[in-house]
């Protein structure tokens, strides 16, 4: 059994003003309880990390550091993305245990209870794992769970039903620090480095103000992002759909010559040119595109550009 430990809970946010009051009471009660409690230690702080808002985010982030002396404010220089922010608000922590959660409060607040005593039974990961999704559309819900299956046909290990809400410790952060790559894909990076880890489930809820910040272009993207960055499957299939476009040629062309001998109605230098061009040019243009991603990614990585930058970063000094 480990000590209590002090705690971290970072929050990315992006154009969270109407909902960061709600979310702001509801996470600083709790680390108040769990502190008087004796659950976590004393010097436990919530990190809000501004993804370069454009509403009154930083402003209120700002005034809630300034009030609270539990609170640490940081500004990115400019919009990020969801991974990089939290990312930057990880990286900024120096408690024993780190727990990341949106600002929306979709993911149960009260679970990180649950990943503190889990922690202190002796894992280092602990998983937020969403046990019911009633509250997403049906169209989100089935292409999610059909998301995590197909990821796992491709041989990317992730845990079921696990977005980026989750524990980590001192140790797994330290390792997750050697990971220098820029195309950021937390929810593999984490599962990838291996240290002990559970599950701790939890029901879905409704956002509790605010629009999301992911519509479908978004997670298209992000899931894009998943596959590509831990996964060489498309490549391989490309020479899969190479033998195959090969074979369907073939199979094209003794169509061709059994029409062209056996019948009258074959027009002369149509099926035999059209047919393969067009089916041959439209593998190329995919498995150049699929090519064209990875290569994309092999750019943005020899650039070893910084994830972020952080513009300001409030926060109440202790007292002494």
């Amino acid at each position: 059994m480990r000590a209590r430990p002090s705690l971290a809970i970072v929050v990315p946010c992006y154009n969270e003003e109407d909902v960061l009051p709600l979310s702001f009471e509801v996470l600083h009660t709790l680390l108040q309880r769990l502190v008087t409690e004796e659950k976590i230690a004393s010097d436990s702080r919530l990190y809000f990390v501004d993804d370069g808002s454009r509403d009154r985010t930083w402003a209120m982030l700002e005034a809630y550091s300034q009030q609270y002396a539990q609170v640490t404010a940081i500004k990115l220089t400019r919009n990020r993305g969801h991974q990089n922010a939290l990312y930057a608000g990880l990286m900024s922590t120096h408690e024993d245990v780190v727990v990341s959660i949106d600002a929306d409060l979709q993911d149960d607040p009260n679970a990180i209870e649950d990943m503190v005593e889990a922690y202190i039974a002796g894992s280092d990961v602990v998983y937020g794992v969403r046990s019911a999704r009633k509250t997403d559309s049906a169209f989100k819900r089935i292409t999610a769970e059909k998301y995590y299956r197909f990821m796992r046909w491709l041989g990317v290990d992730l845990v079921y039903n696990h977005a980026d809400y989750r524990l980590t410790s001192r140790a797994a952060l330290d390792a997750l620090a050697q990971y220098p790559e820029a195309n950021l894909f937390l929810r593999g990076i984490i599962r990838e480095i291996g240290f002990p880890s559970t599950t701790v489930e939890y029901a879905r809820a409704q956002r509790l103000a605010g629009e999301s910040k992911y519509p479908l272009r978004k997670m298209l993207s992000f899931a894009w992002e998943g596959i590509s960055s831990f996964s060489t499957a498309p490549l391989r299939a490309i020479t899969l759909l190479g033998f195959t476009s090969g074979w369907l040629s073939v199979m094209t062309l003794m169509w061709v010559l059994g029409t062209r001998v056996f019948t009258e109605r074959a027009v002369p230098g149509w099926a035999s040119i059209l047919l393969p061009l067009l089916f041959i040019g439209s593998v190329q243009l995919m498995c150049l595109g699929i090519i064209g991603e990875y290569v994309a990614k092999i750019y943005a990585e020899v650039k070893r550009r910084p994830r972020f930058h952080i513009e300001q970063r409030r926060e109440t000094p202790d007292e002494e």
